[in-house]
């Protein structure tokens, strides 16, 4: 907590930083965060001067590029255990993990006739495809598999079960009707402008918290942009437009 303390002080230093002093980070960001992300950086560019190349991925992905030595400087997970790995394979600042959002769960079709009982929805079976992002990748995905081994269908939907790269694919599978039904983020259906669909928010003892974690890098110990993104993070700019994107917040 100390070393968080120091990096977000001396960060604070450089968020009033003209255009001339500015420099680029390189932030790697969980799919789900992707909308989310987009608009906390366009504040974030347009109050500092700094700017930000961001990567998006499924979260178990953009941890093997990082520990393949791709020059990512901060890393937004949709999980706790990527981050706490960095931190512990000398990968990132010791003390510099902190949870920046927390994602909710939901079953979605973009059908609005699909369902009503989402619960029921599943136990009948009658869809021929249901989407989820991978389990061993995407912490979504992991999520979406405890459900359904909480409600004990999971060995038994494996031939209809579809499984996304990432939560944003997975979406897309729904969007494009490639899958009846789907475990998405309640980030993504909060932004979606198209037609309202079937919507059962998941309890959330159904399935592990989904603690979505920020780390800086090592690489970007020494880049005022990159410590100036993670201050920004706990901004209440970053913090409204996180909740507004439909995440918990702490």
């Amino acid at each position: 907590m100390r070393v968080l303390q120091k990096i977000l002080s001396g960060a604070a230093l450089f968020l009033s930083l003209s255009a001339a002093q500015a420099e680029e980070g390189l932030v790697a960001v969980s799919a789900n965060f992707t909308g989310a992300a987009r608009a906390i950086a366009l504040q974030f560019e347009q109050q500092t001067g700094h700017t930000l190349k961001i990567s998006y991925g499924s979260t178990g992905k953009l941890y093997a590029q990082i520990v393949n030595g791709a020059p990512y400087e901060v890393f937004l997970a949709a999980d706790s255990k990527h981050p706490g790995k960095a931190e512990a394979s000398g990968l990132a600042v010791l003390g510099s993990r902190f949870t920046y959002a927390k994602g909710r769960l939901v079953l979605w079709s973009a059908d609005a006739a699909e369902f009503e009982n989402g619960e029921d929805y599943l136990r009948q079976m009658k869809y021929l495809r249901l989407a989820i992002a991978n389990p061993k990748t995407a912490p979504y995905g992991l999520a979406a598999k405890q459900v359904l081994q909480h409600l004990a269908l999971w060995d038994d939907l494996q031939k209809k079960v579809v499984r996304g790269d990432s939560i944003a694919q997975t979406f897309q599978f729904l969007v494009s009707g490639n899958a009846q039904a789907g475990f998405v983020a309640y980030s993504l259906v909060n932004q979606w402008r198209g037609q309202k669909g079937s919507l059962w928010i998941i309890p959330e003892d159904y399935y592990q918290p989904v603690v979505q974690q920020a780390v800086l890098l090592n690489k970007g110990l020494k880049n005022p942009a990159a410590q100036a993104f993670m201050a920004f993070l706990h901004s209440p700019k970053a913090r409204a437009i996180i909740s507004d994107f439909g995440y918990g917040i702490e």
